[in-house]
């Protein structure tokens, strides 16, 4: 299996930088990872929000296939524990599933056309992060993930 997080914009901080390659890093051991982020759209003062939306999944679209498995990061999407994630990404690669890609949006979210692609919605907390942090948040967890599938004390250390 391989698993991709799509991202909307760059990530500027060089702190997040510096801890998102430590866990993408660390993924290598365990799966066929990559990051992607889509530059930001353009001009987008002259945009309205539902026009920038539909801009931004334009862009997302053009990354996914249709065998691919879409899980969008939403707040309204359902919450798991590490261990239950790790059981959910489990269930995935026993289910053949060739392609998990994850998805974290722009500032406004997901334009519609994004969320009938979706096969899911996951929610990493009721708390609002920026963008830029969810994204080392949830390399995070994947990493936690895979450590807990095999065992290793990752998760209790």
């Amino acid at each position: 299996m391989k698993i991709t997080l799509i991202a909307i914009g760059k990530t500027e901080d060089k702190y997040l930088i510096e801890g998102i390659e430590k866990y993408i890093n660390r993924l290598k051991h365990y799966i066929n990872f990559s990051f992607l982020a889509i530059p930001d759209v353009k001009n987008v003062k002259n945009l309205s929000e539902a026009q920038q939306k539909a801009k931004e999944a334009e862009l997302i679209h053009k990354q996914i296939s249709n065998g691919d498995v879409v899980i969008l990061l939403d707040e309204g999407g359902k919450k798991y524990s590490s261990v239950q994630f790790s059981a959910y990404l489990n269930k995935q690669m026993v289910g053949s599933v060739q392609h998990l890609i994850f998805v974290i949006g722009g500032p406004y979210g997901f334009d519609e056309s994004v969320y009938k692609r979706a096969n899911g919605l996951i929610s990493l907390s009721d708390m609002t992060f920026s963008h830029q942090m969810i994204r080392l948040f949830f390399v995070e967890q994947l990493y936690r993930g895979f450590s807990i599938l095999k065992g290793e004390p990752y998760h209790h250390a």
